[in-house]
């Protein structure tokens, strides 16, 4: 039984393809649907599905980032890209000869979709250097999003305190059950905004998320060692305690 991991960040068209994969190719396991790219690279690096649907845009790592660390890594997974509509992307797509789908998803072409990944599985997977030319194509094309200034400050709470908070100042961000951990070098506060909402408002230069659950301040990072598994682990500058990095994120790390 084939493995599938989807990745789309808007709650509604996930469980719509869902449900439509369920109906063109009943006897796919999908073993996770994820909100965002962070947590999308994970379960395909810890799963090792023979398929993933992946939303272009995402808060955190975009589809094209995640596709583009599943092969600095290794994987073989086939890849579906998901998109709004866009021409420069879609003419990238037909020359790559890499499969896209359309929002909203139609049945049909799911199921033509479907039926050709069907047969590159029967014959031995994608083309990976047609996915790594892609990729490249799509990066230099494709329209950019508008972009908004990062965060620069944030209100979190100590206690029965309300601080304010240079974003400058975070050493790293961690998710804690409904909060997100603020730490700065003289202790934590307390967020009240998930992991997934601070990705799309933090400076992506600066911030990288590291696991699905932490974003860490790279400016507050002293080196990164890696053992025998591809897990990393970050010293930090102003912090005692080091950072679990999961194995697919070592790869946005490769050049530090």
């Amino acid at each position: 039984m084939p493995k599938c991991v989807i990745a789309e960040d808007e709650a509604l068209l996930r469980e719509s393809l869902v449900q439509l994969l369920g109906q063109v190719w009943p006897e796919l396991e999908i073993v996770a649907a994820c909100e965002d790219g962070g947590s999308a690279l994970e379960a395909i690096a810890a799963c090792q599905p023979e398929v993933a649907f992946l939303d272009i845009r995402m808060p955190g790592l975009s589809g094209l980032e995640v596709a583009s660390s599943m092969l600095d890594a290794g994987m073989k997974t086939e890849v579906v890209f998901v998109t709004a509509y866009d021409q420069y992307a879609i003419d990238a797509f037909e020359r790559g000869a890499v499969d896209y789908l359309l929002k909203p998803v139609a049945r049909e072409r799911l199921a033509g979709t479907v039926g050709r990944l069907r047969e590159r599985l029967a014959r031995g997977g994608q083309d990976i250097r047609q996915l790594q030319s892609l990729l490249q194509q799509l990066q230099s094309v494709a329209a950019p999003q508008p972009k908004t200034p990062p965060l620069v400050w944030l209100t979190a709470s100590r206690g029965q305190e309300t601080r304010l908070i240079m974003v400058d100042d975070v050493a790293y961000f961690q998710s804690d059950s409904k909060y997100t951990v603020v730490m700065t070098a003289d202790g934590e506060a307390l967020l009240r905004k998930p992991i997934r909402d601070l990705l799309e408002v933090l400076d992506p230069a600066m911030f990288k998320q590291i696991h699905r659950s932490t974003i860490v301040n790279l400016r507050c990072v002293a080196g990164v060692t890696r053992d025998e598994s591809g897990r990393g682990t970050l010293r930090l500058k102003n912090r005692p305690e080091t950072l679990a990095v999961s194995q697919p994120f070592m790869t946005l790390f490769k050049n530090m």
